[in-house]
């Protein structure tokens, strides 16, 4: 069986991709994928093949000029159609998926999308994903998703029915159902981001597609966390910050008395001094480090956040857009940790810091560790291969 993988976004987004490439190899399938182009050499490397798509998600670099952006939706078109000749299913991870549905339908293909978040589900009970607004009426998600459908259609509707027109296909209506279709799965852990219980659609809940990660991690960073008390980790991953949040972070930490692991992230974050209280890293595997942390401070990825539960290491989130805002109701809600503001000071920070340190807390987060599964790309990969859910 020839399974095509579409992925676009951060390394949030592509991870999972990988995780049911490899199930999929494990059950005898070929595994192809479309990724963004700084994501090609990873899943070559894995002993995938993989085609550039779209463009690079990246922070902005100071004093180079952007690329030229291609019309991303076109660009889905040609590079998945290009990439699915021969493919019995084409699988979606992630909603923004313009063109996957069309291209297996044009192949003959069977179809499969996954969204990330609850709340990239139309549901009765929860609104889409965006800032969070507590005890959200019914009329405000409806609302809410109405708006959302339209801002779908209004900025990439036209487009898609152009290239599925080139095609030979024939229009769709409404983007966000196109793309959805009426069985998705939900590729998070059903513990940490349970299935809305009003959706509008079949939601089948595989759990969380985790890359299994067996790198050691960098002797310096193996030394430093031996040398003393359980450091405080900072990251933000593919997210952009100022140098103020740099400067907020470690103010914080140190106000409440603790060492600190610095992950430089798309930020740039960085030592303020030549204090030896902390120590900067590049990407590391996560599961190595995060259960040798006292917490994990971070933005609210959906990656990230599981790690963290299945580390059962408390968290301090950050949201700045998205789905994060979801996550991080979510640790609050389930006693895991903190949230602190977006705009993110050295005072509220550390009140969040000192909140999720508390031994009642850390407790719970040890404890939850138990709670989040493993298996969700195995799940996955066992939908794909028996053809059991499509659109």
């Amino acid at each position: 069986m020839r399974v095509l993988i579409s992925s676009v976004g951060t390394r949030g987004d592509v991870q999972p991709a990988l995780a049911l490439a490899q199930r999929l190899r494990d059950l005898g399938c070929e595994a192809r994928l479309c990724v963004p182009p700084n994501f090609v050499a990873w899943a070559q490397g894995l002993g995938f093949a993989a085609r550039p798509l779209g463009v690079e998600m990246r922070a902005p670099r100071p004093g180079v000029a952007p690329p030229p952006v291609p019309d991303l939706i076109t660009d889905q078109f040609e590079t998945l159609q290009a990439a699915a000749e021969g493919c019995d299913a084409v699988v979606g991870a992630g909603v923004h998926q313009y063109a996957a549905r069309s291209v297996a339908e044009r192949n003959g293909a069977r179809y499969l999308i996954a969204a990330y978040a609850p709340v990239s589900l139309p549901s009765a009970d929860l609104a889409p994903a965006g800032r969070a607004v507590a005890q959200q009426e019914p009329a405000e998600i409806q609302r809410r998703w109405q708006a959302a459908r339209r801002g779908w259609n209004d900025r990439s509707l036209g487009r898609v029915n152009l290239n599925r027109g080139r095609l030979g296909l024939a229009p769709v209506d409404d983007l966000l159902d196109h793309i959805l279709g009426a069985r998705p799965l939900l590729a998070c852990d059903a513990w940490l981001g349970p299935a809305p219980r009003a959706a509008d659609v079949e939601v089948v809940q595989t759990g969380a597609w985790l890359l299994p990660d067996t790198a050691a991690l960098p002797p310096a960073l193996d030394a430093f966390l031996a040398a003393g008390e359980a450091p405080v980790y900072l990251g933000f991953g593919s997210m952009p910050a100022p140098y103020e949040t740099n400067l907020a972070l470690v103010e914080a930490v140190r106000a409440v008395g603790r060492r600190m692991v610095l992950s430089a992230g798309w930020a740039g974050f960085a030592r303020i001094d030549d204090a030896p209280d902390g120590l900067v890293i590049e990407d590391v595997n996560h599961q190595a480090l995060f259960p040798r942390v006292a917490a994990v401070v971070h933005h609210g990825g959906a990656g990230t956040t599981t790690a963290a539960a299945l580390a059962g290491a408390p968290q301090v989130v950050a949201p700045l857009f998205s789905d994060q805002f979801y996550w991080a109701s979510r640790v609050a809600e389930l006693g895991l940790g903190a949230v602190a503001p977006s705009a993110l000071d050295s005072y509220e920070l550390a009140r969040a810091l000192d909140a999720a340190l508390r031994p009642a807390v850390t407790a719970r987060a040890s404890a939850a560790a138990g709670q989040v599964s493993t298996t969700g790309a195995d799940t996955a990969a066992r939908i794909v291969v028996e053809g059991g859910r499509s659109a």
